[in-house]
C-alpha cells in the first residue's frame, strides 16, 4: 500500500476557532476501505521549558461540501511535546476514510489528564501545563474559543488503497503566552500544514544538545513582521543531531543557544522536492550575555490578546545584509517579560492583532538588563 504523508509544522497564526455550531458528529466506519488516514503528533521544540504537556481528547475531520464532523478517535491522552522532536511521533488516530477531499481537522483538548506520570515521576497535576526551569508545574489555560476545538483549515485528499499520514506539530514556544492581567498562562496552539510528499529534509549534527536549529526565509520586500519567517525548527538531541522537514525553497540555517554566539550559515541552502541535505555545524564559542525586559499594553483589547516579540540580529548571507530571528516570545496584554540574549545589537519586531507593528532596536550589555519599557499598542 502506498503511503502519502502530509505534515503539520510550526507557524504563528494558522489556527481558527471551531465551535460545534450545530454540526453533526459521527464515528466513521467505511466498509469499502477506500483509503486510510493516520494522525500522529510531534513538536517543533523549545529550550525554554523542561516539559510541555497537552491532553488530546478527540480528533475529527470534515469532508468537502459537508458540515458533519467525522470522529477518527476519542482517547484523552496526555503528551509531553518536548519528547516528540526530530521525527519522534505518537499516534493519535488510525482510521478508514471514504475516498475524496477533506477540508479541515479539529482537535478537542481535554480538561482532565490521563493516569500516566510526568518527568518528575508524579501524576499530572493538570491536563495542559508546563514545567519550568525551577521544576514548578504551571497550568495552561486554554484560551477563549479553543475550548470547543482547534480547527485546522487545510485540505488533504484520501485516495483508494493509499494511507495519508497527517503529522500534527505543535510549536510549543509560540503556543504559550506569558501571564498578564489575568495572572494565568495561556495555551494558544500554533500549527501549520506541509505536504511532505513534495518536501525535503535538512539534517545534521551541531555538536551539542539543546541548540534551537531553524530554517529561515528572508524577504526584504515583505512587511516588517513577515520579513523573516521561521519555516521549521527543532532542538538538537543528546548527541547534537537534528532533522527539519521543509517545502522546496531557499533557506538560511540558524543555530541558537542561550550563552553562545548565534550560528548562521553564510550561504543559502536551496532544497528541492524529495531530497535530503546534510548540514553539520558548530555553534561556536560561549558568549557574554544579558537580559531584555519590558511589558505590554494593548488598548481596546481583551486581557487574553497577546503581542509576539520576534528578536532579530543582522547577518550577512550570500554577501547580502539580511536579518535572522534568534528568539521569539508571546506576552499577554498587561504582562511583562525578561529573556536572555547574547551581547549583540538586536531588533525587536512586536506585533499584535489589529494594530500597527512596532519596531525597536537595542543593544545587550553583559550581565545587565536592557529595558524596553512599556510597549503600548
Amino acid at each position: 500500500m502506498k503511503n502519502k504523508i502530509l505534515m503539520l509544522i510550526p507557524a504563528f497564526i494558522y489556527l481558527f476557532l471551531a465551535g460545534c455550531g450545530g454540526n453533526d458528529i459521527y464515528f466513521y466506519g467505511h466498509s469499502g476501505q477506500d483509503g486510510q488516514v493516520e494522525v500522529t503528533i510531534t513538536d517543533a521544540a523549545t529550550a525554554d521549558y523542561k516539559a510541555v504537556y497537552v491532553t488530546i481528547k478527540e480528533v475529527a475531520v470534515q469532508k468537502a461540501n459537508s458540515e458533519t464532523w467525522i470522529v477518527l478517535s476519542e482517547q484523552n491522552t496526555t503528551y509531553n511535546l518536548l519528547e516528540l522532536v526530530n521525527d519522534v511521533r505518537e499516534e493519535l488516530a488510525l482510521a478508514d476514510l471514504e475516498e475524496g477531499h477533506y477540508t479541515q481537522m479539529r482537535l478537542i483538548l481535554g480538561n482532565t489528564p490521563d493516569n500516566s506520570l510526568n518527568i518528575q515521576s508524579v501524576k499530572h497535576p493538570y491536563a495542559n501545563y508546563f514545567i519550568n526551569d525551577k521544576n514548578k508545574s504551571i497550568a495552561l489555560k486554554v484560551a477563549s474559543g479553543f475550548e470547543t476545538g482547534i480547527k485546522i483549515v487545510k485540505g488533504f485528499d484520501i485516495s483508494g488503497n493509499e494511507t495519508t499520514e497527517l503529522i500534527l506539530d505543535f510549536d510549543a514556544a509560540r503556543s504559550i503566552v506569558k501571564a498578564g492581567n489575568s495572572g494565568k498562562w495561556l495555551l494558544k496552539p500554533a500549527i501549520k500544514m506541509l505536504d511532505t510528499e513534495e518536501s525535503s529534509i535538512i539534517q545534521g549534527n551541531a555538536g551539542m544538545e539543546g541548540i534551537l536549529v531553524s530554517a529561515q526565509i528572508y524577504d526584504a520586500t515583505a512587511e516588517t513582521s513577515a520579513m523573516v519567517q521561521v519555516a521549521a525548527s527543532t532542538i538538537t538531541d543528546e548527541d547534537g543531531g537534528y532533522k527539519l522537514f521543509l517545502e522546496p525553497g531557499t533557506y538560511t540555517l540558524v543555530g541558537y543557544k542561550d550563552g553562545y554566539y548565534t550560528y548562521y550559515k553564510n550561504s543559502k541552502i536551496v532544497v528541492t522536492a524529495g531530497n535530503t541535505y546534510t548540514e553539520n555545524f558548530s555553534i561556536g564559542d560561549e558568549s557574554p550575555s544579558g537580559f531584555l525586559a519590558g511589558n505590554v499594553t494593548i488598548s481596546e483589547a481583551e486581557d487574553e490578546q497577546h503581542a509576539t516579540f520576534r528578536i532579530r540580529q543582522a547577518a550577512t548571507v550570500n554577501g547580502n545584509d539580511e536579518q535572522i530571528e534568534v528568539k521569539s516570545l508571546n506576552v499577554e496584554n498587561g504582562g511583562s517579560f525578561s529573556t536572555n540574549l547574547p551581547v549583540e545589537d538586536h531588533t525587536a519586531v512586536i506585533s499584535t492583532f489589529g494594530k500597527t507593528t512596532i519596531e525597536k532596536t537595542f543593544s545587550i550589555t553583559a550581565e545587565a538588563t536592557t529595558n524596553l519599557g512599556t510597549i503600548a499598542f
